[in-house]
């Protein structure tokens, strides 16, 4: 029981992550006065932040709520300890670790420190479960 309790760290430590304001990456243009771009500016938002999934950077948002549903899975398991959760668990954070890699699918410009975070905690958690779970098989 006190074992389960470790793979709610690092879920808690994603999900704190994602709610800071500076995962999330939206590029905008500076405007000029003779309608040529004059330059750009970056802005940073969290990932429950509804203006990137407006600017169809659909992958923060879907990520966050990824994290939120693994977060659940693993609550239900630290109660029921049913080993069918874990494996649920696994294929969720598989799909997550995508989703917080597709913002680089737009540019390196896209992609946070913090995004980066985000990804390194959940590929750790996978690597937690993944290596625990075998051996209380």
């Amino acid at each position: 029981m006190k074992k389960r309790f470790l793979y709610l760290l690092l879920p808690i430590v994603t999900l704190v992550l994602e709610i800071l304001p500076y995962g999330a990456v939206l590029n905008f243009m500076l405007p000029s006065v003779d309608g040529s771009p004059a330059g750009h500016f970056k802005e940073l938002y969290s990932y429950f932040d509804l203006m990137p999934f407006g600017y169809a950077n659909y992958a923060p948002l879907l990520t966050a709520i990824t994290t939120c549903v693994i977060l659940m899975l693993l609550l239900a398991y630290l109660i029921s300890g049913k080993f069918r959760i874990i494996k649920i668990t696994k294929i969720l954070l598989c799909i997550g670790i995508v989703l917080s890699l597709c913002p680089l699918l737009y540019g390196v410009n896209f992609f946070s420190v913090v995004g980066a975070l985000i990804t390194v905690s959940m590929i750790a958690e996978l690597m937690l479960i993944r290596f625990t779970a075998k051996a209380s098989e």
